[in-house]
C-alpha cells in the first residue's frame, strides 16, 4: 500500500528481532530506512536484505549511549535524504535482569544510558529537522512491563515505564509542530534471545496472555507501521499494547 512512500525513517536497534522486522516492513511500505545498531554484521545484513528485495536501506553503526553516534546517525540521514520523517526508538539494554536487592549499578546504568537516555539522545538530534518540516512521527518501543508488574526486572521495567512519561511529554511539547509521539508496548515476543519454552518466565507469560502464544516481531512491526503512517494522523501521546491481551487482565 506504500503507506510510507518517500519517507525517511531511522530505526535504532534495527539489526535484529523487533527492530529488524520494523526496518523490513518500513522498507516494504516505501520508506528509505536507516538501520542504526551496534551490531555491524547483523545491521549490514539487514540493510542488504532490504536492498536485495528492492527496498532502500543504509546501515549506520550507532551506539545510542553515545551523543556523538546519535548525532552522526541523524546527520547521515540528512545527508542522504535531506529530511527525517519517522524515528523508531527500539534500542534497549537486554542483559540479565534482577530484583532490587540483586540488580547492580551496572545493570541500572546500562538500562538508563541505552534504553531511556539513548532514546532521548537520538530524538533530540532528529526533532530540529522534524520541526523545520512541521511534520514527523516518533515511536518509542516500551514494554508490557511498563504497564504491569513483573518479577526480577526492576531496572528494565523502570526505564520502560519512564519511556511512557517521555512519550507523553514529547507529544505535548511538539504537537504544535505536527510531530506525533507514541509508544508501543510489546508483550512476550519470540526472538533469537527468547528463553526456551520450559523456562519459568515463559510459563508465567503464557499464563497471562489471553491468546496463549508468543507474538511475532512482525506483529509488533505492523503496529509501529500504523503509528508511523498517516493512517494515525490524529493519534499522539498514546501507549499501544501489542501483548496478546495481557494488559487487559
Amino acid at each position: 500500500m506504500n503507506r510510507l512512500d518517500g519517507k525517511t525513517a531511522i530505526v535504532t536497534g534495527g539489526a535484529n528481532g523487533i527492530g529488524q522486522a520494523i526496518c523490513q516492513i518500513f522498507a516494504e511500505e516505501g520508506a528509505w530506512v536507516m538501520v542504526a545498531d551496534i551490531d555491524e554484521a547483523a545491521g549490514e545484513a539487514t540493510a542488504e536484505g532490504i536492498r536485495q528485495k528492492g527496498g532502500q536501506a543504509l546501515f549506520c553503526p550507532t551506539d545510542v549511549s553515545s551523543q556523538e553516534d546519535t548525532a552522526r546517525a541523524a546527520q547521515a540521514a540528512i545527508r542522504e535524504r535531506g529530511r527525517i520523517d519517522v524515528l523508531c526508538n527500539n534500542a534497549a539494554y537486554l542483559g540479565d535482569f534482577h530484583s532490587i536487592t540483586e540488580a547492580g549499578d551496572e545493570e541500572w546504568e546500562k538500562s538508563l544510558q541505552i534504553t531511556l537516555l539513548g532514546a532521548n539522545r537520538i530524538t533530540r538530534e532528529t526533532l530540529p529537522f522534524m520541526m523545520r518540516q512541521r511534520q514527523g512521527s516518533v515511536i518509542n518501543i516500551s514494554s508490557i512491563q511498563a504497564l504491569v508488574g513483573c518479577a526480577d526486572s526492576v531496572a528494565y521495567a523502570t526505564v520502560k515505564a519512564a519511556l511512557l512519561g517521555f512519550t507523553r511529554c514529547a507529544a505535548f511539547d511538539y504537537g504544535p509542530y505536527n510531530i506525533r509521539v507514541n509508544a508501543v508496548c510489546p508483550g512476550p515476543i519470540r526472538t533469537r534471545i527468547s528463553p526456551p519454552p520450559e523456562h519459568p518466565m515463559v510459563q508465567y507469560a503464557m499464563s497471562q496472555v489471553i491468546l496463549k502464544r508468543f507474538g511475532l516481531p512482525r506483529e509488533v512491526a505492523y503496529a509501529v507501521l500504523f503509528l508511523a503512517s498517516e493512517e494515525s494522523s490524529f493519534i499522539t501521546g498514546i501507549e499501544l499494547p501489542v501483548d496478546g491481551g495481557w494488559a487487559s487482565r
